[in-house]
């Protein structure tokens, strides 16, 4: 008995390990991608085009999802913030949808996983969503509910939302309330002769006499000392590099705060994941599906196994990342297409996601939330399925990738994980440097 128990749990770390070395350096390299990108298109660049719901405005959200940070809950709370900020509802769930399901590191992983032809399943059924999401939340979304939803966030702004699941909710920033004491449109003085550097603001003797130490508050939750911020949020002058060098490590902050906010849920997904693929076996897997031997029509086995697709989703509590595993080895158990992808779309709709939308929105506005996520997460799934197999693209071979395949041996897998694994070391400790710099220590 006991040397059985050894044998599984042996198992179970195995298992574990060969899935983090496969989905390393696709998962560093992703991110270290992104935080590029995240620096050069900021979110405050396109809030403003977001106060409608059309094409243009749909295209920008889709842009500002897919250079935003993976982790759930950061989009959660972003969508949150551009709902603060006046965004219709429509172009915040877009972009909710968009920056969990279209984000580099995850086509990636997804390549590396489980082949070519998911990730474009992925990218096909991701934009089929947001226009789906688009459509059924500015056409069918009540409009006493969406008040409701406005009034919980503007009630609920002194807050401050201090407990934020990813501490990214910046909806109060630019009041002078805000958490980290930043109104900066109050500390420009024409005449002032201290407004070159903000550190020399905290003397005495200063021109101005602006002790700004003080200005951190005791119940702050971002902990953020001005007396330290010379540089990167002034409206003021500044001798600022404009260096490559420079450009790197203001990108290396990006990434060492996703990381800060991702790390535990792709700890979390990949242990997880790891654990049931270990432990279930295939024909556990088909055991959840509708065989092909049931005759059911074709229409209606798609149907029923979308559902289940977004069902194991909801429970499984997996991150946008950390899901893909699982997603192979549903696909390895028997699942449709559809299915796959209906289970990817569906980190959106975790239960622990839903506690944040009611958190955030109240409870009757999140059921209308929840339930126009489940529609169209579903229609996205059948409109993939029946694109893929009605084309042929579907491989009826369903080991596209042998999972959990040997990484170790003088391949690709151990080249690019012997570069990015001291790349991305260097890169966090770059970016944590950085950023404790900023006072923005995680």
């Amino acid at each position: 008995m006991e040397s059985g128990d050894s044998n599984i749990i042996i198992h179970v770390i195995s298992v574990l390990f060969n899935m983090s070395w496969q989905i390393f350096w696709p998962l560093a390299f992703g991110l270290i991608l992104s935080s590029f990108i995240r620096h050069l298109l900021p979110v405050d660049t396109v809030v403003k085009h977001l106060g409608k719901t059309d094409a243009k405005s749909l295209t920008f959200t889709t842009i500002l999802g897919m250079v935003s940070s993976s982790c759930s809950y950061a989009a959660a709370s972003l969508s949150h913030t551009l709902l603060a900020k006046k965004a219709t509802l429509a172009n915040a769930m877009a972009f909710l949808v968009s920056s969990t399901n279209l984000i580099v590191e995850m086509f990636i992983v997804l390549v590396a996983l489980m082949g070519w032809t998911f990730l474009w399943g992925e990218v096909i059924g991701g934009l089929i969503l947001i226009a789906t999401v688009g459509f059924l939340f500015s056409r069918f979304y009540p409009k006493e509910d969406e008040q409701e939803l406005r009034q919980h966030i503007e009630s609920a702004e002194p807050a401050k939302h201090a407990h934020s699941d990813c501490g990214m909710d910046m909806s109060s920033m630019k009041h002078e309330t805000s958490d980290c004491g930043m109104d900066m449109s109050s500390m420009k003085h024409e005449t002032s002769d201290c407004g070159m550097d903000m550190s020399s603001m905290k003397h005495e003797t200063s021109d101005c006499g602006m002790d700004m130490s003080n200005m951190k508050s005791e119940t702050s939750d971002c902990g953020m000392d001005m007396s330290s911020m010379k540089h990167d949020h002034m409206d003021m002058p500044a001798q600022e590099e404009t260096g490559l060098m420079s450009k790197i490590t203001k990108s290396a902050g990006f990434f060492q705060m996703d990381l800060a906010m991702i790390g535990k849920e792709i700890l979390i997904g990949v242990v997880v994941s790891s654990i049931l693929i270990a432990l279930v076996p295939q024909e556990g897997w088909k055991a959840l599906f509708i065989s092909n031997d049931v005759g059911l029509p074709t229409w209606l086995h798609s149907l029923l196994d979308v559902i289940i697709g977004i069902f194991v989703a909801m429970i499984a509590y997996v991150c946008s990342v950390g899901n893909l595993i699982l997603a192979a080895a549903l696909w390895h158990g028997g699942i449709s297409f559809g299915g796959v992808i209906g289970f990817i779309l569906a980190d959106v709709l975790t239960i622990p996601m839903m506690g944040v939308y009611k958190k955030y929105y109240g409870k009757r506005p999140t059921k209308w939330m929840v339930g126009l996520l489940f529609l169209s997460i579903l229609f996205t799934g059948l409109c993939v399925d029946a694109i893929f197999n009605g084309f042929g693209w579907v491989s009826t071979d369903q080991t596209v990738r042998t999972l959990n395949q040997s990484g170790f041996g003088m391949n690709m897998t151990t080249v690019m994980n012997l570069i990015f694994i001291p790349l991305s070391i260097w890169y966090y400790r770059l970016g944590k440097k950085a950023n404790a710099g900023m006072g923005m220590s995680m």
